[in-house]
């Protein structure tokens, strides 16, 4: 896929709107494929990813064959290792002998492969989407105009603030702004973070590993009962499938948001290793006496206010039923992320399905229009495909699912059957 004029009137095939891992490997993945005419938008002026959780040794969850394109197609000049290949590190991962790539380096291979490819737009923010003369219409900030057939909607997650902190004053944080404000955080007489999952842990040790320098005091609150490990064994790792798409997707939609909540811990747990990492730092730094932090599990935050220099924070411990507060100067919120409809999309949200629940009625092909093949989304789609759907992993099979719907015709193998167990009767 080659860059092409922006013509006035020029009709692409697709335009890709938002560009995170998920559309950045479309872009690869097109890349080649002279018969697709393709351009992709992003509002940011360079690629970034998560970065504010940059932490000195954090890595990703997955494997580095799970990168933009390696699962489509292992012969792509923009695989993870042809990118360790060309910034002469090879030979340092293999002797590394570890499949995880650190997180700053995941992020800096994005951006190596996002200067290679004449699709990609930064610095371009959409306003509008119309459909006018059976064609997207995408209109920009900066004046420009795209006209294409179809969509591919990769904008992503935004970071979520629970409802008791929506109009909170002060200085508190979202984890994504981390590293950013780590320093004025550790100035403060005590810090609490509210939340779980690999942030929030990750957050935990780097503050508890220096708790002695600064003299903070450190206490980190979940509602969740433990602090639960992502679930990583073989077996599990298999609902990554195909197959078990086509499974979950024939569910009833009542069934498939039950097990939504029910399968957090599957793509939203600890990494086991990091959770023992934290229990011998408390451990050694025990050995000294007490250290000034508190972990709370099963403790929802109900409420949270501004008094002075001070937060105060609601709290129930939901299985004993009680209310209790807790006073903290810094406030870190690792409460995840979520989608947000873009408002751009408002002049043609009557051509796009929703399911009884509001969100967009994701098709097995990745559709949500009303048509089955106009407009494809990338994430966002837990309700409708599982686990699968933030799942690097799967973000190079999606794609070539996607291809293949662009083109009419299988481009890059798109597997049906990996899975050994199955999965309905």
């Amino acid at each position: 896929m080659t860059a092409r004029p922006e013509a006035p009137h020029h009709i692409h095939d697709f335009v890709g709107i938002g560009l995170g891992p998920f559309n950045l490997g479309l872009a690869c993945l097109t890349e080649p494929i002279a018969e697709l005419d393709g351009v992709f938008l992003e509002s940011k002026p360079d690629f970034e990813w998560h970065a504010g959780m940059f932490l000195d040794g954090a890595h990703l969850q997955t494997p580095f064959m799970s990168d933009l394109v390696t699962l489509a197609d292992p012969t792509s000049p923009y695989s993870f290792l042809n990118y360790l290949k060309d910034k002469g590190r090879l030979y340092s991962f293999y002797i590394r002998e570890n499949f995880y790539p650190l997180r700053v380096e995941y992020d800096d291979y994005c951006r190596w492969a996002a200067s290679k490819l004449g699709s990609v737009r930064f610095g371009t923010s959409v306003t509008e989407v119309t459909y006018e003369d059976e064609l997207y219409v995408v209109r920009t900030k900066n004046g420009h105009t795209y006209r294409a057939r179809r969509l591919v909607l990769g904008t992503g997650t935004s970071p979520h603030i629970p409802d008791a902190c929506r109009d909170l004053d002060g200085d508190f944080l979202h984890t994504s702004r981390y590293l950013q404000h780590k320093a004025e955080l550790q100035s403060k007489k005590s810090i609490t973070l509210v939340g779980s999952g690999q942030s929030a842990a990750e957050i935990y040790h780097d503050l508890l590993s220096e708790i002695d320098v600064h003299g903070y005091q450190l206490n980190w609150v979940t509602r969740s009962p433990r602090f639960f490990p992502l679930e990583y064994t073989k077996l599990t790792l298999e609902m990554t499938s195909p197959e078990y798409i086509d499974y979950f997707r024939a569910l009833p939609e009542a069934t498939r948001y039950r097990l939504t909540t029910q399968q957090k811990g599957l793509f939203k747990g600890i990494d086991g290793e990091l959770i023992n990492e934290i229990f011998d730092l408390l451990y050694r730094k025990n050995l000294g006496g007490p250290v000034p932090t508190r972990l709370l599990t099963n403790s929802a935050l109900r409420t949270a206010s501004r008094e002075g220099d001070r937060y105060l924070l609601g709290l129930r411990q939901e299985e004993q039923g009680r209310d209790y507060e807790l006073a903290s100067e810094g406030l870190i919120l690792a409460t995840g992320y979520r989608y947000v409809e873009p408002a751009f999309l408002a002049p043609v949200r009557g051509r796009l399905r929703y399911d009884s629940q509001g969100n967009f009625d994701i098709g097995r092909n990745y559709a949500i229009d009303v048509t089955g093949r106009g407009v494809f989304l990338q994430n966002a789609g837990v309700h409708a495909h599982s686990i699968t759907s933030p799942d690097l992993g799967m973000g190079a099979y999606r794609n070539a699912y996607i291809i293949r719907e662009l083109l009419g015709s299988e481009y890059y193998p798109v597997e049906k059957s990996i899975a050994f167990q199955e999965f309905s009767v």
